[in-house]
């Protein structure tokens, strides 16, 4: 029950239905807020107890202040979680392990249940290993069910088991456009209170909601895990970044163009922490589909979160997606009556404004590395030109580079903006590998001649695009584009065009609706035909799910070191993320993947080019098949409809056949498999008592790790491939696991056995404990000399010898994704505190969430002013005061060599003080729970 200070608690009638809501305008400053500010507001103001939310944090925010610096800590009480397979397993896990402990401490199992709704989609696991035939789907499936075995029972056993908890089973769709489809409520009900849809993900692009108003961002597993047991989440009131858009796009421009567009935008302004609002009259203009586009790009931009308010076109998607009458209206009603209802004209108070107009964004794609490198698609093929020289031989570049003539920097007005796109205005050839961009740049050349299984031979180079895979919850949501991409594909078959044979060409929808739109719009058989059959419904490519290339495709770019590229319409492209084999990778919207696998490699300028010959040897360009804006709006009109998302979605929990087969135990706790090497019961209730153990000083310390500025959570969390010679790795071969079934760290989550095994062992740490070394290396002092020793290794002779452990760091340590096994790993490796110049927010909490004590150097100090070699044995004292109620300001460190200084202690809140006395956050909400 909320304290109700402000006397904000009030009725909001809709139809026959009644509803509790808390009003905004009880608050004084709550109508000159940003939309994102105001259900914050909101959430304050329902969840006020005058503990950990009080009537001055809700003053805080109703007076922000739009210029200063984010300084005012406020807790926010997401409505619901959401999670993907990969991040999600390690929380059900926690959630199995918690009602063992409850029993074993006499309480009563099932009262370990999210008190928040918690829904899973599977969606992580499915790799394109089969393509380009009708059978992919079905064989891709029938792989992802054989490596996922174990862990699919036990997600199937906790949907049975847990209350508020759902599962969406594997081959449905990708989590961010079920949730858009049909999990999202924009305006929750519960309890008989009505109040804003809000939530966290454990995945970063769950910002793909913010385009139906709904607040929500990406956490780590940990963050997730509170959440769905009512703890709030702790953040700082952000500033807030207005995005103004005015005008509307132009004929033969995409959403994927426009997301482009904003992405470099925001980018170069600097949005990291930030809020992003879209407010004007082009938010009006712009489609539900194009805005969910854009939300979802906001890890890529870098802010927290990327939102437009709610008006008719919010409305006019949930109706279309099969929501009710009564729903409806709710959040017509709810919206207007709380001031959330879009106004084009408003010009609400932003911490900094951007302003763009849609009619100046032109086609573009993204690469070869980064999202926020935009390249003009008219100058694509010159700008591969110059960044291919960063992917070759010294000697092939340089000679590349000297014979090139100078670069023609075409201006973006030079595509011209009509329905149909006057794409191709030279006949340079058929299509086949160009070893000139058209401006005369010369382009690295090393030819390698390819026999397929048929017998048949052809020719790559640098260049080749060897992946097009229209896969990703961004562009596979957009109905526009899609539409675009099938009729590209169906133009492409009426000129005779079909895909070049070295490409791998996959589609791999965010759900179930838009291969029923194919079917119904008759597209499906063209985009078979030019190789873009169903692999299945998840996240693949975009992930690095791509699957092997042919092996003689693979075969040929390794043993010539061919700088090969991928075209997908995701939004990731980091290197070696996409394929192991594949250097260089582009985003572009799904039409153009369609183009670039006509093309077949980056140096054909796609917009001049010809991609191929028709039957009658004529040269065929882009603007030949490129669909007009009209022709997409009919199969968009004609083709889908509310009663393909009520079929798709009116049984989505239950699964297929063979999700419904898979054996699971019954009862409340789970029978855990002790040959199991993807799930294993944890270790972090072990010996808990119902009575906290006092907090205690550190003395005689060693350091695991001493390491440098900007270490981030990606060095930290074990991620990728598992190799044969690592600590995991030797687990894996001890426990009977063949080499070829390691699969990923990310696959085995749920086994804290791997993950506390690559805990600290990316292959780009740098310990300078171990200098020289690269990986996961340190020193073990528990042996004479110190010798160098893997760190897992080095922990358990450490541990075994009753040692604590310290790590010390630079500035921004733990900055990245949130990933929850960067804190579980070292709490279970014992490492006890981590002494750093600066922390970014979220790993700083995690690590009190388990356990770890935060200190940060004294203010302009570090490790190496201090003369710390990370030899020395360290002392911490004053942690003790922590027992009385109250949170030191700092501790005193000490070493053998003499070092002293003064800690400061990043315990930042009385919430946090509160789960470090308890040994961690999991341990403060079982001990809660038994004692209601």
């Amino acid at each position: 029950m909320s304290a109700n200070s402000f006397d904000a608690r009030s009725t909001l009638q809709v139809g026959d239905e009644s509803y509790e809501i808390f009003r905004l305008d009880k608050v004084e400053g709550a109508a000159r807020l940003p939309y994102s500010l105001k259900v914050l507001l909101e959430n304050l103001l329902r969840t006020e107890d005058g503990a950990n939310i009080t009537a001055d944090h809700i003053r805080a925010l109703g007076g922000w202040d739009s210029q200063a610096q984010p300084s005012q800590e406020i807790q926010f009480t997401p409505a619901r979680v959401i999670m993907q397979d990969f991040t999600g397993v390690p929380c059900v896990v926690d959630l199995a392990t918690m009602r063992e402990a409850v029993k074993e401490l006499g309480g009563d199992p099932a009262k370990v249940n999210p008190l928040s709704p918690a829904e899973l989609v599977i969606d992580h696991s499915v790799i394109a290993d089969k393509f380009g035939t009708n059978e992919a789907f079905a064989q891709n499936v029938e792989l992802e069910y054989g490596r996922n075995k174990e862990r699919y029972q036990f997600l199937r056993w906790g949907q049975t088991a847990f209350d508020d908890f759902k599962v969406v089973p594997p081959g449905t769709g990708i989590v961010h456009q079920v949730n858009i489809e049909h999990l999202a409520r924009t305006v929750m009900v519960r309890n008989g209170q009505a109040y804003p849809d809000t939530l966290v993900g454990t995945d970063s692009h769950t910002t793909m909601v913010n385009g139906l108003g709904v607040l929500g961002w990406g956490v780590g597993g940990i963050e997730a895990e509170a959440a769905m047991l009512g703890q709030p989440v702790s953040m700082l009131i952000p500033r807030v970044v207005g995005f103004k858009l005015t005008g509307e796009l132009t004929p033969g421009t995409t959403a994927t163009d426009l997301v482009l567009t904003i992405t470099e935008m925001l980018r170069k302004h600097g949005v990291v922490g930030k809020f992003v609002e879209f407010y004007g009259e082009g938010v009006a203009a712009t489609s539900l589909a194009n805005r969910a586009t854009i939300g979802n790009m906001s890890p890529e931009f870098g802010s927290t979160a990327a939102i437009f308010p709610i008006d008719d076109e919010t409305i006019k998607y949930l109706k279309l997606t099969g929501r009710s009458e009564q729903q409806l209206a709710l959040v017509e009603a709810y919206a207007k009556e709380q001031g959330l209802w879009l106004d084009p004209k408003a010009e609400p108070d932003f911490s900094e404004k951007l302003e763009l107009d849609l009619s100046t964004v032109v086609p573009s794609i993204a690469g070869p590395k980064r999202p926020q490198d935009r390249i003009v698609l008219a100058e694509a093929a010159q700008q591969f030109a110059k960044d291919v020289l960063n992917y070759v031989d010294a000697p092939v570049a340089q000679q590349a580079a000297a014979s090139a003539s100078p670069v023609d920097e075409a201006s973006a007005e030079s595509f011209p903006a009509s329905d149909a796109p006057a794409y191709g205005s030279q006949e340079n050839g058929a299509g086949a590998p160009q070893h000139a961009d058209g401006t005369g740049a010369a382009v690295p050349s090393n030819p390698v001649t390819v026999t397929a299984p048929d017998g048949s031979t052809y020719e790559i180079d640098h260049g080749a695009v060897t992946v097009a895979a229209i896969t990703s919850c961004t562009n596979t949501s957009n109905p526009y584009v899609m539409v675009a991409a099938a009729l590209v594909a169906k133009k492409a078959v009426e000129k005779g065009l079909t895909r070049k044979p070295w490409v791998k060409t996959t589609l791999a929808p965010g759900s179930k609706v838009v291969t029923d739109y194919f079917e119904k719009a008759g597209l499906t058989p063209y985009l078979d035909k030019v190789g873009f059959n169903l692999v299945g419904y998840g996240c693949t490519t975009c992930i690095g799910n791509s699957g092997p290339l042919p092996e003689e495709v693979s075969k040929a770019v390794n043993d010539h070191d061919l700088a090969v590229t991928s075209v997908l319409s995701g939004n990731r492209n980091f290197e070696g993320r996409i394929n192991p084999d594949v250097k260089m990778n582009y985003l572009a919207s799904p039409p153009l993947v369609v183009a670039y696998a006509l093309a077949g490699s980056m140096t054909v300028d796609i917009t001049r080019d010809a991609l191929g010959t028709d039957q009658d040897g004529n040269p065929v360009f882009l603007k030949d098949i490129w669909p007009s804006e009209a022709e997409v709006n009919e199969v968009v009109a004609n083709a889908i409809g509310e009663d393909m998302f009520s079929k798709s979605y009116s049984d989505v929990f239950a699964g297929d056949a063979q999700w419904q087969a898979l054996p699971i135990p019954t009862g409340n706790t789970f029978e855990w498999d002790s040959e199991s090497t993807y799930v294993r019961k944890p270790p972090y209730f072990e010996g808990m008592t119902m009575e906290t153990t006092p907090v205690s000083d550190i003395s005689g310390a060693r350091v695991l790790a001493k390491l440098g500025d900007s270490v981030t959570t990606d060095h930290i969390s074990p991620a990728g491939a598992i190799k044969a010679d690592t600590p995991a790795g030797k687990y894996l071969t001890e426990h009977g696991v063949e080499r070829r079934d390691f699969n990923s760290y990310g696959s085995r989550r749920g086994n804290h056995e791997v993950m506390i095994r690559g805990t600290f062992a990316n292959i780009r740490l740098r310990n300078q404990i171990a200098p020289g070394t690269e990986g996961g290396y340190t020193r073990d002092f528990t042996q004479e000399g110190g010798p160098v020793s893997f760190i897992y290794d080095a922990s358990q002779s450490y541990q075994a010898a009753g040692i604590p452990l310290v790590v010390l760091a630079g500035k921004e340590y733990g900055s990245g994704s949130s990933r929850d096994w960067a804190a579980k790993g070292t709490a279970l490796l014992g490492v006890k505190a981590v002494i750093a110049e600066s922390y970014e927010r979220i790993h700083r909490s995690n690590l009190i969430g388990m356990g770890v004590l935060p200190l940060q150097f004294p203010e302009g100090q570090s490790a190496e002013s201090l003369g710390l070699t990370g030899e020395e044995t360290f002392s911490i004292s004053g942690v003790t005061e922590l027992n009385e109620g109250t949170t030191p300001r700092t501790v005193k460190v000490t070493t053998d060599t003499g070092v002293e200084f003064d800690a400061v202690v990043r315990i930042d809140t009385p919430g946090e003080a509160d789960y470090y006395r308890n040994g961690g956050i999991m341990q403060y909400v079982l001990r809660s729970l038994i004692r209601k």
